[in-house]
């Protein structure tokens, strides 16, 4: 479930942005400390971090590097008072999504957290679809990826099967399972699939 996951050891805020929110149809949970969150982590949520700079043992930004080297890639919008705007943008350039003032505008907060699961939301599907194409890649046999490499690389049938010492009937037959398993038509369509593997991750704004 997409939620925003506010951690502030400040009751009051607590209560204030869970309320603003929830009058935005944004789904909503709150934890007292960094420690409290980290007890309840889980592998898999989904949304976005709304996280309080200072805080008590582990502060935001600590625990910002804590999910993130446990693997967690939701986007993060940091609250800080006027003293913390160095540490928010830090951790800006370590991959936050947003950092925002206090005191904050409602409806600027509001927007940038929509923006966030949004972005998570994309993130996670870019995700699923590499899961599946690494997936159709797994199909695939081992003379299949060396007529596939081959092919990506410019080759024609004929130099393929000269390379691999097979009939180029083969290479044809290959080349024709090739495109069925992985869910294209042409070269052209495989190369632009397979190029969405080596895309970097987009975790920030």
């Amino acid at each position: 479930m997409s939620i925003a996951h506010l951690v502030d050891d400040d009751e009051a805020i607590r209560d204030a942005l869970s309320w603003l929110l929830r009058s935005r149809g944004i789904s909503s949970e709150s934890w007292d400390s960094a420690e409290a969150f980290l007890a309840d982590y889980r592998d898999g949520m989904r949304g976005c971090l709304i996280l309080d700079i200072r805080m008590g043992a582990i502060s935001g930004p600590e625990l910002f590097a804590q999910l993130r080297a446990r693997g967690c890639r939701m986007p993060a919008i940091f609250l800080t008072g006027h003293g913390d705007v160095p540490q928010a943008v830090d951790a800006i350039k370590k991959g936050a999504f947003d950092f925002i003032e206090k005191p904050f505008n409602d409806n600027e907060l509001a927007d940038r957290v929509i923006a966030a699961m949004q972005a998570d939301a994309e993130l996670f599907s870019a995700a699923a679809t590499t899961a599946g194409i690494e997936a159709r890649l797994a199909l695939l046999t081992t003379r299949e990826r060396e007529v596939m490499e081959r092919v990506l690389a410019g080759k024609f049938n004929k130099v393929i099967a000269d390379e691999l010492n097979i009939a180029m009937r083969t290479v044809e037959v290959h080349r024709s399972r090739v495109f069925e398993k992985m869910g294209v038509r042409s070269a052209v369509d495989l190369a632009q699939i397979l190029a969405q593997l080596a895309k970097p991750d987009q975790t920030s704004s």
